[in-house]
């Protein structure tokens, strides 16, 4: 014989929070910044850059790090002042996006991403650039769209390797 029980089902555990924290990057952030960028360079995704370059641009960065202070995950922003003639405003790209192996998939590209679009709107920038040799559904999925390069700022542009063949997305904000 089955009998129903009046006694409530259990409610689901709370989820946990995040467990990294997104925030700039330092100076002394380079070393781990190349580290985490090397097996993306290996694969093709990313240029290599000296550590001397991440130290000089740290500014750009944003990390997502882990509660004992690794981190697992960065994206530069680099903003591009309006040119005179252009008709448009200060607009930024996104470069050197990446999250490491064992994070993926768990949200720390989605939080970098929505802290670089924060950090795009406070700077009242008018579109957001990014390129990818991969699908780009992360970027797609945040409102990216794929554009002609002659769109993008001219200097970034001209500093893509034709070999690379990587997709040119765009963000209005």
């Amino acid at each position: 014989m089955i009998t129903a029980s009046s006694r409530p089902a259990p409610l689901p555990s709370a989820l946990p929070g995040p467990a990294y924290s997104v925030r700039s990057a330092r100076e002394e952030d380079a070393v781990e910044l190349a580290e985490l960028s090397r097996p993306f360079v290996r694969s093709g995704a990313l240029r290599e850059r000296p550590v001397s370059l991440y130290a000089a641009h740290a500014a750009d960065f944003l990390v997502a790090q882990d509660p004992s202070g690794r981190i697992e995950g960065s994206v530069g922003l680099r903003v591009h002042p309006a040119v005179p003639g252009e008709g448009r405003g200060p607009v930024g790209v996104l470069y050197n996006f990446c999250v490491a192996g064992h994070r993926q998939g768990c949200g720390v590209g989605a939080g970098l991403l929505r802290a670089a679009l924060a950090m795009a709107h406070a700077r009242s920038l008018g579109a957001l650039f990014t390129a990818t040799t991969g699908g780009g559904g992360l970027f797609l999925r945040y409102g990216f769209a794929p554009t002609a390069l002659r769109r993008a700022p001219a200097s970034w542009a001209r500093s893509l390797d034709p070999r690379r063949d990587a997709r040119i997305l765009m963000k209005s904000l």
